[in-house]
């Protein structure tokens, strides 16, 4: 059986001059003018996206990673799972150009084969830069491993290296594909392979990473420094498709040339961008010329737990393991852990005016430093195993003084300056109050301050351009671990921690967590309505409330109902029945009852 004159993984790059190839060629047939292209997709999506996602390929496909970033090879597929951190514009570059009779393109490559002019041979195309970084906080049973992948990405090109020898003088286009059936020609990285020599054990390139980690600026979030960066290249997509703080998985040509550091100042066009990317060198921040990409959302990484549907007696027994470990780990205030599961199950899943439906943030009194190295630890720990993106702030006066919690924009660096408060959407924060004590808050404590307050109750973080500030919508689940009510960040629901029990907590095991994190992910997404006739006996309990309790607001009532819905999704039920109305308002008693 003949197979394609190209391999999707080890050289993508031919796939791409194939239907380039062919798409001149049917130009040329029509009697249109190649000049004229203009650069657009002319079959390469489609042709990945059947290879990727119709023939299953994306799960050979390695996920590049700050471990495996120097075993891969360049110009082969790879994809990356990241947030939007920055957007640093556009880039031009020579798309196509003729070299004798034939039309060549130099697209998805960061090395131009035809310098930049204004010849009538060539044409400047534009391209996306963006910024990504992985998941600011992202726990470590998250990552998906690619050992078996990229060892198999490695042994089988060192197969196809005993059947293809050639000359190893021979010059070659980084892209030429079209040979025997079961031959490709490669660049010269892949030269080094078929020499048994990995691009990034050279001594060039060793001492190239070592000198340039020194030299550049990190634009990684402070609690993920130690974490790879990728500057995507995005082709031939609307810009409403990519936000800043989107989470995409990225898949495309993966590059690497440590020259591109060096300054060409032959190139007319060097100056549009290098400004841009002189402290992101390529053996820091690697490229990524996207090929495909898709928005991912939190159940996207839950890779493991199993695939179930959502049947009321599966999820009452989920949800009971669930209640039952959490009750564990809060030393067995079930009242708590009750709370602390709908909190879990929050989500905006809406906005009116500058309310932000949906959330339920939880501010958990009566801890101290000691109850907190215990119980405190214990509950961070869990959540942390539960949930893929966690965040825990130790909040002091030093801590609310000195750090920078908004993303600020540096018109020098022509970059925006993460700050801890870039988040992607679905992300746990929980803040640890138990370490405040008395003090004076500067101008950037009182800033900071602020901050906190309106992400807990617009779920929104205020970025800094310097000559204006601008919103940006946020979805973060908040904890407080505090002594008494925070003073700072006023939560929608206080509730007194009160523990009977000290005893550690029993491991768990795996299938229960992946379970949970099913139960988790897959039921805070469900919608949830409430039934007409089930509005008039909720109106008329809130009227009752509000008589007995003039106190009350119409924040109240708006936390009830959220947590009715909350209480109806944890069943798996997607309408808000009065027996689940019931139990939220039994637990609303014995909250305020602990409040007294």
């Amino acid at each position: 059986m003949v197979g394609l004159p190209y391999d999707f993984m080890a050289n993508p790059l031919g796939a791409v001059r194939l239907t380039f190839e062919k798409a001149m060629a049917a130009a040329e047939a029509s009697g249109s003018d190649p000049a004229n292209y203009d650069g657009k997709d002319w079959g390469v999506a489609d042709l990945f996206r059947q290879f990727l996602f119709d023939n299953g390929g994306l799960s050979q496909v390695p996920v590049l990673n700050s471990t495996n970033f120097k075993r891969v090879q360049p110009n082969t597929l790879v994809r990356f799972r990241g947030m939007i951190q920055d957007m640093l514009g556009n880039e031009l570059y020579v798309g196509v150009y003729k070299e004798g009779p034939n039309w060549r393109t130099n697209k998805f490559m960061d090395v131009s084969q035809f310098p930049m002019g204004s010849r009538p041979d060539m044409r400047v195309w534009e391209r996306r830069l963006l910024y990504c970084v992985p998941i600011p906080g992202q726990n470590s049973w998250v990552e998906p491993s690619s050992e078996a992948v990229i060892n198999c990405y490695r042994n089988g090109t060192s197969q196809q290296r005993e059947k293809r020898q050639r000359d190893d003088n021979t010059t070659t286009d980084p892209m030429d594909l079209h040979v025997s059936d079961d031959e490709f020609q490669g660049s010269s990285s892949n030269k080094k392979l078929r020499e048994g020599e990995l691009p990034f054990e050279s001594s060039k390139a060793q001492d190239f990473v070592s000198e340039s980690a020194c030299s550049s600026v990190s634009m990684v979030p402070t609690f993920d420094k130690d974490s790879l960066p990728c500057l995507v290249k995005i082709y031939d997509s609307p810009e409403s498709d990519l936000k800043l703080n989107d989470v995409f998985e990225f898949v495309g040509v993966f590059t690497f040339d440590p020259e591109l550091v060096v300054k060409d100042d032959t190139d007319e066009f060097s100056d549009l961008c290098d400004d841009v990317l002189a402290d992101l060198p390529p053996s820091k921040v690697p490229r990524l010329h996207c090929l495909i990409h898709r928005k991912l959302a939190v159940h996207d990484f839950i890779s493991n737990s199993p695939v179930m549907e959502v049947k009321p007696h599966l999820v009452k027994q989920i949800r009971e393991s669930l209640l039952g470990h959490l009750t564990a780990v809060l030393g067995n205030d079930g009242l708590a852990a009750h709370f602390m599961l709908l909190h879990l199950l929050s989500r905006v899943n809406g906005r009116v005016d500058t309310l932000a439906v949906g959330k339920l943030s939880l501010n958990l009194t009566c801890f101290n430093k000691e109850s907190v190295s215990v119980f405190g630890n214990q509950l961070t720990l869990a959540i942390m195993n539960l949930l893929p993106f966690t965040h825990r702030i130790p909040l002091t006066v030093d801590y609310l003084n000195s750090a920078s919690l908004a993303p600020k924009k540096d018109y020098q660096l022509n970059r925006l300056v993460t700050g801890v408060l870039q988040l992607a959407e679905g992300s746990h924060l929980t803040i640890d109050e138990t370490q405040l004590k008395s003090g004076t808050l500067n101008s950037v404590g009182v800033e900071n301050a602020r901050l906190l307050k309106n992400l807990m109750q617009l779920q929104k973080v205020e970025y800094d351009f310097k000559y204006y500030k601008m919103e940006m919508a946020a979805d973060v689940q908040l904890l407080i671990l505090s002594e008494g009510k925070s003073n700072i960040l006023p939560a929608d629901l206080v509730l007194p921690f009160q523990p009977s029990s000290v005893d550690s907590t029993e491991p768990v095991a795996t299938e229960a967590l992946e379970a949970w994190r099913w139960y988790l992910v897959t039921l805070r997404s469900l919608p949830n309505s409430i039934e007409p006739e089930l509005q008039k006996v909720i109106e008329d309990d809130l009227v009752a409330a509000r008589q007995a309790d003039r106190t009350l607001s119409s924040q109240d009532f708006s936390r009830l109902l959220t947590m009715g819905r909350l209480m109806s999704l944890s069943y798996g039920e997607t309408s808000l029945s009065l027996e689940h109305w019931q139990m939220v308002k039994e637990l609303e008693r014995l909250r305020r009852e602990r409040l007294k």
